[in-house]
């Protein structure tokens, strides 16, 4: 097992009714930034629920954060923040309003312009105070200190984040997850499934507790999934699969562990150049990845194999190809494509995003051997 310090700073209120907790989470004092995406929280109840809770509080409302934050939009709050002189955040959505209002909480705090915090995140050494409600469970971003920018003009999507963007609370109530369309919920499952997967399928490193924290949860994600997209007004069930997703990327799941992030790389490219819904790059990247690193990953691919879908026939070779064939029928399972042809991406995009990636001269994976003719093959195969 490797060294590892594990620090987690938010506070998670979770359950029936507990948007109502904004009220004495939040000083009155404070002057805040309610932050949201494109108005589903309108109808289902959201909105009324944060508007009573803060009733007696400072607050001003910027709307319009969309999917894959963009700086261009996220500018707009932040130099509205700064006319308030606004001190608290309140995120009010999914992963990317939750994302794009962690830059916007470090915006207000910074002289200079946002995208020079996403280029060099050590400048964003302040905050204003964040805290979120999570409308869809996917990313994980409310309890962690992780964002992902989009720059539409730069066709660049790029990480985001320092040790004062976690949200100081975040509340969870499974009961707004009900409305949700089965698309979402769907990227959603495949999010949160390659979250667990980054951290996990790696190499053997005696992390015999994250091992089995990690695989608990993919478990339980098999089992929730055709619970979910047969009813999502199921209490127990949303609830289960709410946590989960918090779970998957809290670094919970993370401490000692090699991790490797390579099919999240690839397809925020796929994002930055094609506007890939992330869910779906991810189903359709992840499968691939796996087949061409088959061979540096075999000893997980095994484990996986035999502890997640109880594949024990065959030999190690046949059990990992196995495997991985389960994951992508997991994928398709939830209605999420898993191949760039049904998204209409083709060859000219797929020399496009090795192109980015040489020019970066950067590697990708858990021993950093993931380089741009690595990524072609995966890329190729996954058209």
């Amino acid at each position: 097992m490797n060294n590892f310090v594990f620090q987690n700073p938010t506070k998670l209120i979770f359950g029936k009714g507990m948007i109502a907790q904004l009220s004495t989470e939040i000083p009155t004092t404070k002057k805040i930034l309610v932050t949201f995406g494109g108005g589903s929280v309108k109808k289902n109840g959201v909105y009324e629920q944060v508007k009573e809770a803060l009733a007696n509080h400072d607050v001003t409302e910027f709307w319009g954060i969309e999917p894959n934050p963009a700086v261009e939009t996220l500018r707009e709050a932040i130099d509205l923040g700064k006319r308030l002189k606004a001190d608290f955040v309140l995120a009010v959505g999914g992963g990317s309003v939750i994302d794009g209002s962690k830059l916007i909480a470090a915006g207000i705090a910074y002289d200079g312009d946002a995208w020079d915090l996403v280029k060099n995140n050590a400048l964003a050494k302040h905050t204003v105070d964040l805290g979120a409600v999570l409308t869809l469970p996917a990313t994980g971003s409310e309890m962690n200190s992780g964002a992902v920018i989009s720059n539409l003009e730069k066709q660049e999507k790029l990480v985001f984040g320092s040790p004062t963007s976690f949200p100081k609370f975040s509340i969870l109530d499974p009961q707004v997850t009900y409305s949700l369309p089965k698309f979402q919920l769907g990227c959603g499952i495949v999010d949160t499934f390659v979250h667990i997967m980054e951290q996990y399928m790696t190499f053997p490193s005696n992390s015999m507790v994250m091992d089995r924290w990690a695989e608990g949860l993919l478990q339980t994600l098999v089992t929730l999934a055709p619970r979910i997209m047969e009813d999502q007004t199921n209490y127990d069930v949303m609830s289960n699969f709410m946590l989960t997703a918090t779970m998957a990327l809290n670094g919970f799941i993370a401490m000692g562990t090699p991790q490797d992030w390579a099919t999240h790389m690839i397809g925020h490219e796929l994002t930055a150049f094609k506007g890939i819904t992330h869910g779906v790059s991810l189903a359709i990247v992840y499968p691939s990845m796996l087949q061409v690193m088959i061979n540096d990953k075999m000893d997980k691919l095994v484990q996986y194999a035999e502890r997640v879908w109880g594949i024990t026939d065959g030999t190690p070779e046949e059990k990992a190809k196995a495997a991985i064939k389960k994951t992508e029928q997991f994928f398709r399972s939830v209605n999420i494509p898993t191949k760039l042809s049904e998204v209409d991406v083709y060859e000219d995009t797929v020399k496009d995003i090795v192109f980015r990636f040489k020019e970066r001269n950067i590697k990708l994976g858990e021993k950093q051997n993931i380089d741009y003719t690595v990524i072609e093959r995966i890329l190729l195969k996954s058209l």
